[in-house]
């Protein structure tokens, strides 16, 4: 049995999970939809694995990723996610998870990842292992996503949406002028001179879908 912990946005995908993971004879032992509350249960519960979706509203899996990090939480994780883009992939193995899992993957790939993770092996499905060469193989060129830091692809997700920089400040417990400074470096480095010509470049990247606008 494995101690694991939900963090999705999504209530139905959390009890889906749930119901197959303890199903299997794990344990859930606690969820959250969003990072900061999961990094107080992750620091509290000390489960031996974390179940983490990519987007998480307007947050990313990759800030919790970092988070653990830098506080050395022994908690392992899998990034169960919809994203199949190879920069996605490189990234968050970069930042430590040891598992990447597609939705829409059967159960049994879920629990081979857990089996797998739990026990310090990573695990990469077969469609997942493609993408992660591919990310190797085609280094993003400079101007790209993956130039920029955490902080500042937090920052790109609320401004293509629409959020101000004071809005953006409370989200990140950031002042808006430092809001500012983040979305002026970015803009500089992704080559972009305003909003719009940002958002096409979030829709290509993936960072957003055409729905959302």
């Amino acid at each position: 049995m494995t101690d694991i912990y939900l963090v999705d946005d999504h209530a139905m995908m959390r009890d889906g999970l749930r119901a197959v993971l303890e199903g299997a004879g794990h344990q859930v032992v606690g969820e959250s939809d969003h990072p900061t509350t999961a990094l107080s249960d992750l620091t509290r519960l000390d489960p031996a694995v974390m179940l983490l979706d990519l987007h998480l509203n307007q947050r990313s899996g990759l800030e919790l990723l970092e988070l653990l990090q830098r506080r050395k939480l022994s908690t392992r994780t899998i990034m169960l996610t919809m994203s199949s883009q190879p920069r996605h992939v490189a990234e968050a193995m970069r930042l430590g998870a040891l598992g990447y899992v597609l939705k829409g993957s059967p159960s049994r790939e879920v629990l081979a990842a857990v089996e797998a993770v739990a026990t310090g092996r990573q695990y990469l499905g077969d469609s997942v292992a493609e993408l992660a060469v591919s990310a190797l193989v085609n280094d993003a060129a400079p101007g790209g996503i993956d130039t920029l830091s955490v902080r500042e692809q937090q920052v790109i997700q609320f401004v293509v949406r629409g959020f101000t920089s004071a809005a953006i400040g409370e989200q990140l417990h950031l002042s808006p002028k430092t809001v500012e400074s983040y979305r002026s470096r970015l803009m500089a480095k992704l080559g972009v001179s305003d909003v719009p010509a940002l958002v096409r470049l979030a829709i290509r990247e993936g960072l957003i879908s055409v729905e959302e606008q």
